[in-house]
């Protein structure tokens, strides 16, 4: 999968980026040094127990990690999309990873190595900082999704992930059309309940006139009453 010599411009060149803390001097470091590979939909680009092999920047798609628990069903613990770091807790804690990251689509990452980022952590405290609001970020989502899916009920709990869908990938050109198509069984696995609760959840969301569905598209039509179902949990 890994390939060198192929464009991972967008990533050096997004504001959005960590790399905006390089001197240029740094970032034609990384712009030598770097490996970017590509991955098609359903392919996984790390498992649970894997070594870490660098610090993963999503330059293009769309990425879930999840682990496995009883019966070797799924938990989306995470959703991310462009430009957005992976794999560094394990990294920095010098562990395994402790769960799976796979595409949701056809996906580009630009690898950093372990090595070639410690050295630059080093040099440039900024940069360092960074990487530490990132995982200090990452700790408080997961935070907060553990008590949102153990205290909220299934409502609840379904319309955060919406809600949180929203929030990470944005809405289509209609502003109301959420920028990504979960299957069922992926939007049960974001909201910690069984595909047929999720299902017949979505149902009755549809059927109160709150979000319309068409194959795997969610319309939000009324956000106001979506954000209200979510705090009552």
């Amino acid at each position: 999968m890994m390939q060198k010599n192929i464009d991972c411009e967008k990533c050096f060149e997004s504001p959005d980026v960590i790399f905006t803390k390089l001197t240029p001097e740094q970032l034609n470091f990384v712009r030598e040094r770097h490996s970017c590979a590509h991955y098609k939909k359903n392919d996984i680009i790390f498992k649970e127990e894997d070594e870490p092999i660098g610090l993963l920047v999503l330059c293009e798609g769309k990425v879930k990690v999840f682990r496995e628990g009883v019966g070797r069903r799924e938990q989306i613990v995470r959703m991310v999309k462009p430009f957005g770091l992976m794999g560094f807790r394990a990294l920095f804690a010098e562990e395994n990873h402790i769960a799976t990251a796979m595409a949701l689509e056809d996906t580009v990452l630009c690898i950093i190595d372990k090595d070639d980022l410690m050295k630059l952590i080093r040099e440039n405290s900024d940069f360092a900082i960074g990487l530490i609001r990132s995982l200090a970020s990452d700790l408080g989502f997961s935070n907060r999704r553990t008590v949102a899916l153990t205290q909220k009920h299934i409502r609840g709990r379904l319309a955060e992930s919406i809600l949180f869908l929203k929030e990470t990938y944005g809405l289509e050109d209609d502003d109301s059309t959420i920028k990504i198509y979960l299957s069922r069984e992926d939007i049960a696995n974001l909201s910690n309940m069984t595909t047929s609760n999720a299902i017949r959840t979505l149902s009755t969301f549809s059927s109160e006139g709150v979000i319309s569905i068409n194959g795997r598209k969610i319309k939000i039509l009324d956000i106001k009453k979506l954000e209200r179902i979510s705090s009552l949990g």
